[in-house]
C-alpha cells in the first residue's frame, strides 16, 4: 500500500514538474520580456490580433505545444493593435508575427505560419 502512494504522489509531481518546464504563453509586458531575456531564457513574441485568422489558428498550435516539455519556451503575447511603437521597433509589419529569442538574440522571425511541424522547429531553435 505504501509504495503504490509513493508511486502515486511521485506520478503527481513528475507530471507538475514536466508542465512546469512546458511551453506557456503569458501576455507581454516589456519588464516580463526584458527580464526573461536577461536571463537567457528561450522565448517567442507573438503579435496577436483577436481578429486575425492566423492568429487564431497560430493560438491552436502553440496550445497543443503545451504539454511538450522539450519545450520549455515562454511565448509573450502581444496585442499588435495596442503596441505600435513595439511594431515600429522591431520592423513588424504584420500581426501573425512571431519573434523567437534565445535571451536577447533573435534566432528566427515568422509571419503568417500555421504549420505545426515549423513552429516546432522554430520553437525548438529558441533552445
Amino acid at each position: 500500500m505504501k509504495s503504490s502512494l509513493r508511486g502515486l504522489v511521485n506520478a503527481i509531481l513528475l507530471t507538475g514538474m514536466a508542465s512546469a518546464f512546458a511551453l506557456e504563453t503569458v501576455p507581454y509586458t516589456p519588464e516580463a520580456l526584458a527580464a526573461a531575456q536577461k536571463a537567457g531564457k528561450p522565448v517567442a513574441l507573438q503579435f496577436h490580433a483577436d481578429w486575425c485568422p492566423s492568429c487564431r489558428a497560430q493560438d491552436k498550435i502553440l496550445e497543443s505545444f503545451k504539454e511538450d516539455a522539450a519545450l520549455p519556451v515562454t511565448v509573450f503575447v502581444a496585442d499588435y493593435d495596442n503596441v505600435r511603437d513595439l511594431r515600429m521597433a522591431l520592423r513588424v509589419g504584420s500581426q501573425s508575427t512571431i519573434i523567437f529569442y534565445h535571451g536577447k538574440k533573435q534566432i528566427a522571425r515568422s509571419a503568417f505560419e500555421v504549420d505545426p511541424d515549423r513552429l516546432h522547429k522554430a520553437l525548438k531553435s529558441t533552445l
